[in-house]
């Protein structure tokens, strides 16, 4: 029978840590709690999956609110600074597979792992894409729909696919 990673079905005790007013909605499932760290004020919406992984690390910090929907896999780490706002239908990736292996399908080839990073009080808009490896500045704003396959500077503005830099808040 080959293995499963889990049936989504996680009790609170099962997580590295999780802290006071957490609110994970129904629907949420949760793979290897024991490596997803969730702050105090913390609000999870309705159908997300935290995909921790069996190693590296899901930090998610205080005030934080993950809306509907949103696709988090922490294969290569996950970092979520505090006051950070990620709208519904979200995806952060922090896998890929190594391209380079004519030998074998995609699907076969080695993963690599990379992590991503959002600052503090940063905003991911809805159905945007955070790619392995990036890293969303303090206080930058991801506008809705974009895929983010660069680094974001704090307090700037970026949207489109690929994510280009609009302007800096003001």
């Amino acid at each position: 029978m080959p293995h499963s990673h889990g049936s989504g079905e996680y009790l609170r005790t099962d997580f590295a840590r999780i802290g006071q007013n957490v609110i994970l909605e129904a629907g949420t499932l949760v793979f290897h709690p024991e490596n997803i760290e969730i702050g105090d004020n913390v609000y999870v919406g309705h159908q997300t999956i935290l995909k921790g992984y069996f190693k590296n690390k899901m930090i998610i910090g205080d005030g934080v609110w993950i809306g509907q929907q949103c696709f988090l896999h922490s294969a290569g780490g996950i970092t979520i600074g505090n006051h950070v706002g990620i709208g519904p239908a979200v995806k952060i990736l922090t896998s890929s597979h190594i391209l380079g292996h004519m030998d074998k399908p995609i699907l076969h080839a080695p993963l690599e792992f990379k992590p991503v990073i959002v600052g503090e009080g940063a905003d991911v808009g809805v159905g945007a894409i955070l790619l392995p490896g990036v890293t969303i500045g303090k206080g930058a704003q991801v506008a809705a729909g974009a895929v983010v396959a660069v680094d974001v500077a704090e307090f700037s503005v970026v949207g489109g696919v690929p994510a280009r830099f609009i302007k800096m808040r003001s």
